[in-house]
């Protein structure tokens, strides 16, 4: 018998549209593959549309709060279910939140559990676990809302490491709030910005050089990737734009960099606790020193995304690798 999917699309966050993108090619992939699937946009609540294709429209179909995941979670729609797929990004999708619901329904589900989809959304909490499993990361410190002493910030970046530094929300995805600081002119407003979407901003050594990640599947690191951004910095519009990144897969490094690479990403995803699959996101500085940035739980899968592009490269097709995160998600 087939089994029944719940795909969960949308949601809250400031990457509710890229979220749309990936129920997209999710919910292509579970039809092709024969499973029965109902789409839900938790941030709607009782108040789901009729049509399918209204899940995926650009203009919201009514009003949307984060309220609404409890009253759909104690709903009809989750009878009979017998895995929820996550294709939500960021806040409410990442952090915990849906894992929890899901927990408390009994309900198996795709991706890493609770307390490390809370961890790895958590760059502050993230950083700490890298450094206990010695995997190489760029220096930092945080910024909270209650306590954003400028002149404190500037004192900490000229005493660890300079500029330019990037600053970013601790718990954003898709580069939402990202500053490249490049000087002390620059950082109260590129706290600010952080500041907006998160109670704390996350102050980090700038890594000159380039962009690469490894997702893992079950444990198995795939292919490395480098990314070309055309802004010289991965940022939210050269990552879901058309023609705005080139992508290399596998990476014109040396095998044992990329073997190395694999080996941290590997103990990235462990050191959070990571389950099913994740990306490990690195920069390769010069003498190919490698420093990995963030491992996200809940990966893309747009026709534009990493993780497809890397099963690719080793022969994993998306409705292959798709139907490879059902299966060991329903272990």
């Amino acid at each position: 018998m087939s089994k029944n999917i719940v795909l969960l699309v949308g949601g809250t966050s400031p990457e509710r549209a890229v979220s749309k993108n990936s129920g997209k090619s999710i919910l292509f992939a579970l039809r092709s593959l024969g499973y029965n699937v109902r789409v839900i946009d938790p941030g709607y609540g009782l108040n789901q549309p009729e049509n399918e294709e209204d899940y995926f429209i650009e203009k919201d179909y009514t009003e949307l709060s984060n309220k609404n995941y409890l009253a759909v979670f104690n709903s009809y729609y989750f009878e009979n279910v017998d895995l929820v797929f996550i294709g939500l990004h960021g806040k409410w999708g990442e952090d915990g939140t849906i894992q929890s619901l899901c927990e408390l329904k009994e309900i198996p589900y795709t991706g890493s559990g609770v307390l490390t989809s809370a961890l790895a959304m958590d760059k502050y909490m993230t950083k700490i676990m890298f450094q206990h499993f010695n995997v190489i990361t760029p220096k930092w410190f945080i910024v909270r809302n209650a306590d954003s002493n400028i002149d404190r910030a500037k004192d900490k970046i000229n005493k660890f490491f300079g500029y330019p530094c990037v600053i970013k929300p601790n718990d954003q995805g898709s580069t939402v709030g990202l500053t490249i600081c490049r000087g002390e002119i620059e950082l109260e407003k590129a706290i600010n910005s952080a500041l907006e979407y998160s109670d704390v901003a996350l102050i980090e050594e700038y890594i000159p050089g380039r962009e690469l990640t490894v997702a893992v599947l079950d444990q198995q690191p795939l292919s490395v990737l480098e990314i070309k951004p055309k802004h010289g910095i991965y940022d939210y519009e050269c990552k879901y734009t058309e023609g705005m990144s080139e992508y290399i897969v596998p990476a014109d490094i040396p095998e044992e960099t990329a073997e190395y690479l694999k080996r941290q990403a590997l103990l990235a995803y462990n050191s959070v606790g990571c389950k099913n699959y994740a990306r490990v996101d690195f920069r390769l500085a010069q003498g190919n020193k490698s420093f990995c940035l963030e491992v996200n739980t809940l990966p893309g899968m747009t026709n534009l995304s990493l993780v497809p592009k890397m099963a690719k490269a080793v022969g994993i097709s998306f409705e292959e690798l798709i139907n490879k995160i059902v299966n060991y998600s329903l272990k």
